[in-house]
């Protein structure tokens, strides 16, 4: 191998001797640095963004997988086992460590009412993480069979990787959170190729863009002496390593900011949004001695401007509440109705996050089923002038142990129940999603909470929306990173679909997003106001609406057939 530096030297042989120093790991140190580069690998994403800590971590991971490969040779394991179960054990202590680090604020949700569900919170934060980890043990465990020295195996690995983040966002009702994709949208310009790729596409690239790099230096100082012949038929390492890491960023960054320079068009004409967040304490949110106070101060907030001055809506012609905005039924309160009759007036339309009951269905004969509940929904509902309620959303995507409980009679006869202690759980709305038709707007999406994490899922029918409403309630996890990686990723679902986003949160981050996901105003965390806003037009559909899921099966086929390719050069 030739160099062209004494810095290329030095970098090669550094990078070299830490893969050496991975591989021979055993033991608790082994298990050790496994989950502490999964761990620090989270601060790639919101709201860090430290993205260049994963040209170490990333790399971590493979040397792993090379050490699982070699211990099963060292120990005189059978080599198909013992190869596979430490590969596995890497994957996914690597993958403990980096889902402990993201989703640690899940236990903010346990503390809201500590007197019933603190004792729940250890479990909350270690079974889910270590739960999610197995799926980066078995990407890790499948990739070691294919394993072949040189960049043949990062390709494997990322192929591997990617279909595992699919499998995790569709399986088991789905959690796709703080999929791998997302630490390549850190910037506007960046976030641009989601509406390409999309997020679990984007997966693919994040492992060979971030572990290419120091895995090619390693393997340069760890190849034999080369006749010179030799050496001037291959690539230098640090030639090759700055190729495969920087011609992918520059090519995105550029490409997106060109798209973000590129003329927008106008705004949607005769529409201004009032965006309302109250930054509710979430531990007063159910109280019933608060319901009255909570929806005065819904009131309040609507008949003013950003500024604090009183303006009754003058202007407006849409309002948007957050999620379970009104911590009661509304339907089943006419004096309710009445009151939003008053602010609403005859040219105003009001989009709130409520709860409504329906009766169980009647039996053949018109009468209702004896054994049947009544069934509970977390809606979205849109009231117009007069008051009357003109369009409903039932959230079809529910949060597993937060809206219900799997086995939910079993384990609510054994004395558990989910965080929002609604007995029997929450129902699904009808699917496929439908958009909501509302004077003055282009058909509406409407996503409630974590269903805008959901990526190629927002719109379900033929019909194109023009608009993205997401009504959330983060104040169940506190100041923390939850709230922020939640916002980005709805960013990015306006990116992917092309279209724009109004996000209204109890307490959160508020925000009008346009279609190329960029803020254009925002209310942060504990922040108590509101954001009056045009509405951005949305764009034509981007190429991840037209292709979807077809884009990442192509992206694995040519993965693998490069890695395949590499491994028979």
């Amino acid at each position: 191998m030739r160099f062209a530096s004494g810095a290329e030297r030095r970098a090669v042989t550094a990078a070299s001797g830490l893969a050496a120093y991975v591989v021979a790991l055993t033991g608790w140190r082994r298990a050790g640095l496994a989950i502490a580069a999964g761990a620090l690998s989270v601060l790639a994403l919101a709201p860090f963004f430290l993205w260049p800590v994963l040209f170490v971590t990333m790399p971590v991971l493979v040397w792993l997988v090379d050490g699982a490969r070699g211990a099963a040779v060292r120990d005189c394991l059978p080599d198909v086992y013992g190869a596979t179960r430490r590969a596995f054990s890497a994957g996914w202590l690597f993958g403990l460590g980096y889902f402990a680090a993201g989703l640690f604020w899940i236990g903010e949700a346990f503390l809201v009412e500590a007197e019933i569900f603190a004792w729940l919170m250890p479990f909350a934060v270690t079974i889910l993480p270590a739960g999610l980890a197995l799926f980066w043990g078995l990407a890790t465990a499948a990739a070691q069979r294919f394993w072949h020295q040189g960049l043949s195996r990062v390709l494997t690995l990322a192929v591997s990787l990617g279909a595992i983040e699919w499998i995790r966002g569709h399986i088991f009702t789905g959690f796709p959170w703080n999929a791998l994709g997302y630490m390549l949208t850190s910037t506007d310009a960046l976030m641009q190729s989601a509406a390409v790729f999309g997020v679990y596409a984007l997966s693919l690239w994040a492992v060979l863009i971030f572990a290419a790099p120091l895995v090619l230096l390693a393997d340069a100082g760890a190849e034999p002496a080369a006749d010179n012949g030799a050496a001037r038929a291959k690539c230098r390492p640090a030639v090759a390593a700055l190729a495969i890491a920087g011609l992918p960023l520059v090519l995105a960054w550029s490409w997106g900011a060109i798209r973000l320079a590129s003329d927008d068009a106008p705004d949607v004409a005769g529409v201004q949004f009032r965006i309302v967040q109250p930054s509710i304490p979430q531990r007063d949110k159910w109280l019933g001695e608060k319901q009255g106070d909570i929806f005065r101060a819904h009131l309040g907030l609507s008949r003013q401007k950003a500024t604090g001055e009183v303006d009754d809506l003058s202007g407006i012609t849409h309002v948007v509440w957050p999620e379970a905005a009104m911590p009661f039924r509304p339907l089943d309160h006419p004096e309710a109705l009445e009151t939003i009759k008053g602010l609403l007036g005859t040219s105003v339309y009001l989009f709130a996050g409520a709860l409504r009951v329906a009766a169980p269905p009647p039996a053949a004969d018109g009468v209702a089923v004896p054994s049947g509940r009544p069934k509970a929904f977390n809606s979205l509902m849109v009231f117009g002038p007069g008051g009357g309620l003109v369009a409903l959303y039932d959230k079809i995507h529910l949060v597993p142990f937060g809206e219900y409980l799997p086995w939910q009679s079993t384990l609510e006869w054994i004395g558990l129940q989910q965080l929002t202690r609604q007995r029997g759980g929450f129902s699904t709305g009808p699917q496929p999603r439908q958009p909501l038709r509302v004077a003055g707007l282009p058909p509406v999406i409407i996503l409630i909470c974590y269903e805008a994490i959901f990526p190629g899922e927002a719109v379900q029918t033929a019909e194109r929306p023009g608009l993205i409403i997401n009504v959330t309630n983060d104040g169940w996890f506190g100041n923390t990173t939850g709230p922020r990686q939640h916002f980005h990723q709805s960013r990015v679902r306006a990116v992917e679909e092309g279209l724009p986003l109004i996000r209204s949160a109890n307490n959160g981050i508020s925000a009008m997003v346009d279609a190329k996901g960029r803020v254009r105003s925002k209310l942060g965390m504990n922040e108590r106001g509101v954001i009056d806003t045009t509405l951005p037009a949305a764009l034509p559909a981007t190429l991840y609406v037209r292709f979807g899921s077809l884009i990442l099966i192509c992206h694995l086929a040519f993965f693998a057939a490069c890695a395949i390719r590499l491994r028979r050069n």
